[in-house]
């Protein structure tokens, strides 16, 4: 099988409508404008396998920066230009972004909230094609200039969403000669999807010539041509049923900013301190999941993002009730996998691979939270393991560049759980015929290079792109001081 495709459709009714506080220099752009040219491979876990032949070529976290710094040993961290993740998640956080019609709610876990509306739109759902009237309110973040100028831009969010609300999440970005794109839409988002909720999903078509959103992350068009972005803007939009109380309550926002070079090789890793060590996270096949609820893109074939997912949470010690669990057929094994799919799926990417929708479910469960960011070699993965915290990490190759995993992929995720003694990995493959078999060891060379490579070649000989070291990190609202430290030194804090 072959990657999704894109699936363009018109930026439809994209609140904020006209008569809101929307800045009159920031309009969505029309369809007709849109340059579509993606970097990311766009994730479903789409299994096949590949030619024989080879191809020759915390409650306490906080605003982040992140910069990799070159260091003995790092191999690809040494030299890779700065990635930076910032958060806004604490009181101080919150209360300096610019709020219309939204309140900053205090406590344990800070977050924004509706507080009084600043008005009403009609918006029609493309998947239900309903159309509903909506109170919404809106809270901007301050500009966030990024220490160094980045060629993608990808968000993340915990947030809670009662049934009657949704958040949507933009960015804007100024680039490298001082203009400014569009507000780009990066998700229309609920936990749920009630009778009367709108369906979570991200937007096609949205660009401007220069720069364009891929399901999830905005991308530069032309990166070999020097533009870049230097700071962003992200605005949240909260959303209620008219005449309630209700409100989406948004505990953590993000942005990992990067300037990743084209590469179809990488340095190689010595091993570190983590080698040796393993967790104990629980494994689970998607697999056996072949056929269950197609309409969550054609059943557990494709559940790879939600199957790991599920597998962290469950190492962290959360997972569905039985009452989340009953519309599921009780002959199914592992119901918790349907309820993930179901809970991740992106109904315009007509997938469950939406990085930030799998971040959002992770922050549903109790105390818990959920990022997208970048690492720069297995030695950054090697530190979160000493500190037990197992990483999720998407990557794409073919079968005869991962030795023992018999299968080739355009684009898969799977959890690094530890490392061997010789440094090799130890990971949990969803795309595995058993929970069983879900366990493996990868080489570390190739596993690393598969993973933080941005081209490759597909097995057709055609260049196609990498992740260039995407990784999900889910870790409790309160982490222990190992695990704070472990993140500290990643830049994440």
């Amino acid at each position: 099988m072959s990657p999704k495709p894109s699936r363009p459709a018109p930026a439809d009714q994209p609140p904020p409508p006209p008569d809101s506080p929307t800045p009159p220099d920031s309009p969505t752009l029309p369809a007709s404008a849109v340059s579509l040219a993606p970097r990311r491979t766009v994730l479903a876990a789409a299994l096949g396998v590949a030619a024989a032949a080879t191809v020759a070529a915390a409650s306490s976290l906080t605003a982040v920066t992140s910069a990799f710094a070159a260091a003995p040993g790092d191999g690809p961290r040494a030299g890779v230009p700065a990635v930076d993740y910032h958060a806004w998640t604490t009181l101080a956080d919150w209360r300096r972004g610019r709020a219309a019609g939204t309140r900053v709610r205090s406590g344990t876990r800070p977050g924004v909230v509706i507080d009084r509306p600043v008005g009403t739109f009609d918006y029609t759902d493309p998947h239900t094609h309903t159309t509903a009237t909506w109170e919404y309110a809106t809270w901007t973040a301050p500009v966030r200039v990024l220490p160094t100028p980045a060629t993608e831009l990808i968000a993340s969010w915990n947030a809670r969403t009662p049934a009657g609300t949704w958040l949507q999440a933009e960015l804007r970005g100024t680039y490298t000669d001082g203009t400014t794109s569009p507000w780009y839409v990066l998700g229309r988002w609920t936990s749920g999807d009630a009778s009367g909720d709108i369906r979570r999903t991200s937007v096609d078509g949205q660009g401007d010539g220069r720069s364009n959103v891929s399901t999830d992350t905005v991308a530069i068009d032309k990166p070999a041509s020097g533009l870049r972005f230097t700071s962003y803007e992200l605005r949240l939009t909260l959303h209620r049923k008219p005449g309630t109380d209700l409100t989406p309550t948004v505990w953590r926002l993000g942005v990992m900013g990067s300037d990743i070079p084209d590469r179809f090789t990488v340095p190689a890793s010595r091993p570190g301190e983590g080698a040796g060590r393993t967790l104990a996270v629980p494994r689970y096949s998607q697999e056996i999941h072949k056929g269950q609820y197609p309409e969550y893109d054609n059943g557990g074939e494709a559940w790879c993002s939600p199957t790991s997912s599920q597998m962290v949470l469950e190492y962290w010690g959360r997972e569905p009730t039985a009452e989340d669990l009953a519309w599921v057929n009780p002959a199914y094994e592992d119901p918790q996998i349907c309820h993930a799919a179901r809970f991740t799926y992106d109904y315009q990417y007509a997938g469950c691979g939406n990085w930030p929708f799998n971040a959002a479910y992770a922050a549903t469960y109790r105390d818990m939270q959920g990022l997208v960011t970048r690492l720069g070699s297995l030695r950054d993965i090697e530190k979160l393991i000493r500190a037990r915290i197992p990483v999720i990490t998407s990557q794409s190759f073919l079968a005869s560049e991962l030795d023992g995993a018999g299968y080739g992929t355009a684009g898969h995720l799977m959890c690094v759980i530890g490392f061997t003694e010789a440094g090799d990995v130890i990971a949990n493959d969803p795309a595995s015929p058993s929970n069983a078999a879900v366990q493996r060891v990868y080489k570390r060379r190739q596993f690393e290079n598969i993973w933080l490579r941005t081209k490759r070649y597909n097995a057709q000989g055609q260049v196609r792109s990498g992740t260039g070291g995407v990784c999900y990190l889910y870790f409790p609202t309160r982490p222990t001081s190992r695990q704070l430290a472990a993140l500290a030194e990643l830049g994440i804090r």
